[in-house]
């Protein structure tokens, strides 16, 4: 390895600029959805506003407050806008692709059915993050032993772009590094690691990772430099590890 990346935001091994949490929808993945009612989509023209060409404009209160009311279209927007980024976070927290599927999918029906009982003063982006990261935080804590980390959970593609700099602009050192840096999340502790996860891979603000996580925003900041410095000290080990294995190679 080539560059430290204890200084800031730990690099993504996909590259992509991270929507908010409030982002726009993304493409559906198959079969998160198979089990939800059926929507009825309204016919081009309607004066439901839920077309696709408008379902940018629409507040995530605005679909809660209909899918409230059983508009199953309305709810298909609310999932193809968060289905993609919680499938990821999903990924990187039990690192397994097929079971984070699994899980997005158990945390949109539970969502689903739990609307009637949603505080509607509260943001609807943050609660649904909380279920999906409680659910594998439990599947977890029911697993004897985590699996190791499948390459299909970020597979680099080349292209990659890092929020640092590296002074080698060869792809390569990029993928490598953030290969590494998944790697070394893998060796952290559960708590470190979804803090890790949420703040610094997918941009969540503190305030955003304390609804999820159910901490206090102070707390969550602590954590977060326990977890960053956890994660300086095994980098560092294995840059060391590396260095000296190259030397007596």
């Amino acid at each position: 390895m080539r560059e430290s990346v204890a200084s800031g935001p730990l690099p993504d091994a996909d590259g992509q600029v991270r929507e908010p949490i409030h982002g726009g929808p993304g493409p559906m993945t198959p079969g998160v959805t198979r089990d939800l009612p059926t929507p009825s989509v309204p016919h081009a023209g309607s004066d439901s506003g839920l077309g696709l060409d408008g379902e940018t404009n629409l507040s995530d209160a605005w679909l809660v407050e209909r899918a409230r009311h059983r508009d199953h279209a309305a709810f298909a927007v609310l999932v193809r806008r968060y289905e993609r980024k919680l499938t990821r976070v999903l990924a990187r927290l039990v690192r397994d692709p097929e079971l984070a599927r699994d899980l997005a999918q158990e945390t949109f029906l539970r969502v689903y059915n739990r609307l009637e009982r949603f505080d509607t003063a509260r943001r609807f982006g943050p609660w649904l993050f909380r279920v999906g990261v409680n659910l594998g935080l439990d599947c977890l804590r029911r697993s004897r032993s985590e699996p190791p980390p499948p390459a299909s959970i970020d597979r680099p593609r080349g292209d990659e772009r890092l929020p640092f700099e590296l002074p080698d602009p060869d792809p390569r050192i990029r993928i490598e590094v953030a290969q590494e840096v998944h790697h070394v999340l893998g060796m952290m502790p559960v708590s470190y690691r979804t803090i890790l996860v949420l703040r610094d891979l997918e941009g969540f603000s503190s305030s955003e990772v304390a609804a999820i996580v159910g901490r206090q925003e102070a707390t969550v900041r602590w954590r977060l430099s326990k977890a960053r410095e956890k994660f300086r000290e095994i980098w560092q080990r294995r840059q060391d590890e590396a260095g000296r294995e190259a030397r007596d190679g």
